[in-house]
């Protein structure tokens, strides 16, 4: 029963995203169709104001900045989905781990048994060593804070590997409407000094350039909202995982301790 829940969560957000697209998608036709019965004519003709003529009538800066943003969504989404899968399989590592740790076998053994690729073993191997290494600093340090402080290096090297990535989505996700709009910006200046230079100004000549130069808005809106809708799904994935990645360091600290208590002769536990 959890693993369907699980499952669903993960892929609700990008059922939504699809349906979004669906319905664009179906919009655009319908429109197109709209247009279609009102001027037959225009149909077998190439759209002169869309995102082709952007292309092919501007210069080197519009098209460097449609080729940003398309590198920028490109980015975005590759980030988005490498995340997803680095989290899917941590998640699977980590239930691993909480059922390899809930057996009667020893801690070695019960680490030994995890995924040579798994952080979670690197975790168990590193605070076993620690316990190794506690007979040089027995006299200076307390047993449970010397594991304590091997468990929370581990954790927080993991988590800042886990942390991979946000730094790019939450660049592209603020930084996108901005260049979107430098290239709106750029259009708006080329299309007036087009108007300008040949002395007409009816709305013909006016609306076209004007037009073309605000797909850059669109275009990078459409790159940042999915960076910002992924990044916050992801960091909230992220620190649910971290949470329990850390109750798990929590309970081997706590199994590490009652095996080395049950280690020591009867004279010294007494002691």
């Amino acid at each position: 029963m959890t693993r369907p829940l699980q499952l669903s969560r993960c892929v609700s957000p990008w059922l939504l995203i699809a349906l979004l697209s669906l319905l664009a998608t179906g919009l655009a036709q319908a429109q197109s169709g709209a247009a279609a019965i009102v001027t037959p004519v225009a149909d077998a003709a190439l759209n002169p104001y869309g995102l082709r003529s952007v292309w092919l009538q501007g210069d080197w800066v519009a098209r460097g900045t449609l080729v940003i943003l398309a590198l920028m969504s490109l980015l975005s989404w590759y980030f988005i989905i490498a995340k997803w899968l680095a989290q899917r399989q941590l998640n699977s590592q980590l239930r691993a781990a909480q059922q390899a740790f809930a057996g009667p076998e020893s801690l070695q053994r019960r680490g030994a048994a995890l995924a040579a690729s798994s952080p979670l073993r690197a975790m168990v191997d590193s605070v076993l060593q620690a316990a190794r290494r506690y007979t040089g600093v027995a006299r200076q340090v307390d047993l449970g804070a010397w594991l304590s402080q091997d468990i929370v290096q581990s954790v927080s090297s993991l988590q800042l590997r886990s942390q991979e990535g946000f730094s790019v989505l939450a660049t592209v996700g603020s930084t996108a409407p901005f260049v979107g709009l430098f290239g709106t910006v750029w259009g708006i200046y080329n299309a007036l000094v087009t108007i300008g230079v040949s002395g007409q100004a009816s709305i013909d000549k006016v609306a076209g350039p004007v037009g073309e130069a605000l797909i850059m808005t669109a275009l990078g809106l459409a790159v940042a909202v999915p960076a910002v809708l992924g990044y916050n799904w992801l960091v909230r994935r992220n620190r649910v995982l971290l949470h329990a990645i850390k109750g798990f360091g929590s309970e081997l600290h706590t199994q590490l301790l009652e095996e080395m208590d049950k280690a020591l002769p009867a004279s010294r536990r007494s002691a």
